[in-house]
């Protein structure tokens, strides 16, 4: 039987936890012929390198001195929190990452949390080490009073500490005496991480993440928790509803190395892939076909977040996009479910709308952004938060919110948090920064990080994770200045837009087209304003001094898809088509929506 680690790399976003890995896999001799210098090698997809987050876990081996270590790469963002559950229950120990800088931040508490409840061994890695003015002891003390403050036990309280630089390619004991290699780190983790535990008996692996082929189908991935599954056997899936299926394995595969190699059989202990299964859910167990007994499933956190999806009926559809229908979409959104648990979708009130409720607006923005890349169009409106009647009072979602901005800054953010009905709850000064700790309605954190960042110069750095729900904190106002509306379809041009700059700021540029009902700027008053872009120099033959200035055109504002989602208002919708964002009314005619406004 050959010797398993299985552990989880825990870190807050960018303190260089895929690099780590990439580090591991080159020890153990994995990386693929002509790799890219500098490119990662797990986060593989489009988004997750743009953005330069974690969003789907992945799984990855290496063979270290006769010993398997399965790595598990987690996402750092607690609107993936369904994703981070999930792959916890597949390890054994933990490495905690963290910046030698910053030191823990509430993401890498969310997920440090979970590890320690489910009682994983952690090795703290202090990472960056080679960063000016960092504070590698200090920090050291923070992870010892964070882990004390999550209620770890004595055993993973007495935790090994490991100095190094991912990015440099090194790790050893002491900061100051850097070494030319990771091994330090890899015999750190085969000595202290635990092996797993060899259960005899029927054979039982809960179903903990999904993996998709064009040819074979869904693939299920666990880990086996008792006994041996091997190739071609009968099982029993039990699923979370607890009904029960009889079915049959036809392949089976271990994760060797960055791709999966078959197998025969895999003992208890050992994380695989089952290939064959017809119906399985993510929390179901494969367990024995006679005497079947079901693993506990997995819990998942809550929804907070809901936001009206429909397909695209503005004037430009089906141009861009190549599935633009209901059933498109809905196909589309059942997908997803089967693949994310934090994820629920319900049936709108009419077929071709529905609401899809997730952790936050970080989590649906990367759903809308990977089904605009996938050929998709839709509308989404303004995102809600869910309330929840607790005890017979109305109660909301209250998020704990850091901002770790320059101290010359610091009274601006504490103004604008507190009247999104925040409460400041501690501030520190890390030289010439501070850190400020508050909490804050989810619905107060719509649209602040835009402005956080105008008002610190683009300085602020800032983090948020549900907490709980707290009874309901009262309005909130919101974005103040109304939008300008074109008044009909057709190109945009510079001669109109010159005239009509003194109104407000654009979001659009000559040229572009625009339809009746889109939203194309931003007033300077509070109310809507509906103007014609379309509108052409008229050209007559009279001359006159002073006629023909040049149009100046101040730049248009442009946003992402998540200031997008924060920006509009219950009235208006973003279109996502694969290559453009508009703003748009909900209603569309001009006439029909004042009707609207007097009823």
């Amino acid at each position: 039987m050959q010797d398993i680690r299985n552990i989880a790399i825990i870190a807050h976003v960018d303190h260089g936890k895929t690099t780590i890995v990439d580090k591991m896999l080159m020890a153990g001799n994995l990386f693929r012929q002509n790799q890219p210098q500098g490119e990662l090698i797990l986060d593989n997809n489009d988004l997750e390198r743009e953005r330069g987050i974690t969003i789907l876990s992945k799984n990855v081996s290496i063979n270290w001195k006769g010993t398997k270590i399965n790595i598990i790469d987690t996402p750092g963002h607690s609107d993936f929190g369904g994703e981070v559950e999930r792959v916890l229950n597949m390890a054994d120990g933990c490495i905690l990452l963290v910046d030698a800088f910053e030191g823990p931040v509430p993401q890498t508490r969310f997920v440090l949390q979970k590890a320690l409840q489910i009682g994983l061994k952690p090795i703290v890695v202090v990472n960056k080490v080679d960063k000016p003015n960092c504070r590698p002891e200090e920090v050291y003390e923070m992870v010892f009073d964070l882990m004390c403050d999550l209620d770890a036990t004595e055993e993973q309280l007495n935790f090994p500490v490991i100095y190094g630089s991912a990015k440099q390619g090194w790790m050893g004991e002491d900061y100051q005496h850097p070494t030319d290699n990771i091994d330090y780190l890899l015999d750190k983790i085969v000595e202290v991480i635990p092996a797993p535990k060899q259960l005899e008996g029927t054979p039982q692996m809960l179903i903990t993440s999904l993996d998709y082929s064009t040819y074979t189908g869904r693939i299920a991935v666990g880990r086996v928790h008792r006994g041996t599954i091997r190739k071609g056997m009968n099982i029993t899936i039990a699923h979370r509803d607890g009904t029960m299926e009889k079915t049959k394995i036809k392949e089976l595969c271990t994760f060797t190395g960055l791709g999966r190699q078959d197998t025969d059989a895999v003992s208890s202990g050992d994380i695989c892939a089952v290939i064959g299964l017809s119906a399985f859910e993510i929390g179901d167990t494969i367990c024995d076909f006679e005497a079947p007994e079901a693993l506990p499933t997995i819990a998942i956190d809550e929804p907070t977040m809901s936001m009206l999806f429909t397909i695209n009926d503005s004037p430009l559809f089906g141009k861009e996009g190549k599935f633009c229908t209901s059933r498109h979409i809905n196909d589309r959104l059942q997908r997803e479910l089967q693949k994310d648990l934090a994820l629920r979708v319900e049936q709108g009130a009419s077929t071709d709308k529905w609401i899809v409720s997730g952790r936050g607006v970080l989590h649906l923005s990367v759903l809308i952004e990977t089904m605009r890349r996938e050929g998709y169009e839709l509308q989404v409106g303004q995102p809600q938060v869910i309330y929840r009647d607790i005890d017979g009072q109305r109660c909301e979602p209250i998020e704990e919110l850091t901002i770790n901005v320059p101290e010359e800054f610091a009274s601006k953010m504490i103004d604008m948090v507190t009247r999104r009905k925040g409460e400041m709850t501690s501030m520190q000064s890390l030289g010439d920064r501070v850190d400020i700790e508050f909490l804050i309605p989810s619905r107060g954190i719509i649209g602040l990080r835009t402005n956080v960042l105008t008002a610190s110069q683009g300085e602020a750095i800032m983090a948020h994770r549900y907490k709980e729900y707290q009874p309901y904190k009262g309005d909130i106002t919101r974005r103040v200045n109304g939008s300008m509306i074109a008044l009909e379809s057709g190109t945009a041009f510079a001669y109109a837009i010159d005239h009509l700059q003194d109104r407000g700021k654009f979001f659009i540029s000559p040229q572009d087209e625009v339809y009746a009902g889109q939203v194309v700027g931003e007033h300077v008053h509070d109310i809507d304003l509906v103007i014609n872009v379309t509108k052409a120099k008229q050209l007559t033959n009279v001359r006159a001094s002073g006629t023909d200035e040049k149009a100046h055109i101040i730049p248009p504002t442009i946003f992402s898809l998540e200031e997008a989602l924060e920006y509009i208002k219950e009235d208006e919708y973003v279109e996502v088509t694969p290559k453009s964002m508009r703003m748009r009314k909900v209603i569309l005619d001009h006439l029909a929506r004042k009707r609207a406004g007097r009823e």
